[in-house]
């Protein structure tokens, strides 16, 4: 990912945070994907009065990129507003190794502070498609 995609990613997503509907966590995340194709999606958590019903920044960035025919992603971007910027959850780190076992993830807040991590060091051996059963 070049410097212009990156800043693209962080515009995007620190964009869609604004956007969250996040009124009994008060807790506001935004997120944007860069498909292999070259496509940002974005994303904002979703609450509910319902907690489980919950749904993370990062999966509605994925899964809206999912529903347009895409299915391998290259990067993440993870707005919030906490300093260190914090990681994606243990459901969206799954989502995530499922489409983009190699994606870069990057962490940041509004400040510009910027973590970067591979999916590798943030879902240290991954259960993903390899290790079910061949079905065919």
């Amino acid at each position: 990912m070049n410097p212009a995609q990156r800043a693209v990613l962080f515009a995007a997503a620190a964009d869609a945070r604004d956007r969250a509907y996040a009124p009994y966590s008060r807790f506001a995340v935004g997120a944007a994907i860069l498909t292999a194709s070259g496509e940002v999606y974005t994303g904002c958590n979703v609450e509910s009065a319902s907690y489980p019903l919950v749904c993370c920044a990062e999966r509605v960035a994925i899964y809206k990129a999912i529903s347009d025919g895409h299915r391998s992603i290259v990067a993440v971007v993870v707005v919030t507003d906490t300093s260190p910027p914090a990681a994606p959850c243990g459901g969206c780190r799954q989502v995530i190794h499922e489409f983009g076992a190699d994606a870069v993830v990057i962490c940041a807040n509004p400040a510009g502070d910027m973590r970067d991590s591979t999916m590798a060091e943030l879902l240290p051996m991954g259960f993903g498609r390899a290790d079910l059963p061949d079905r065919a």
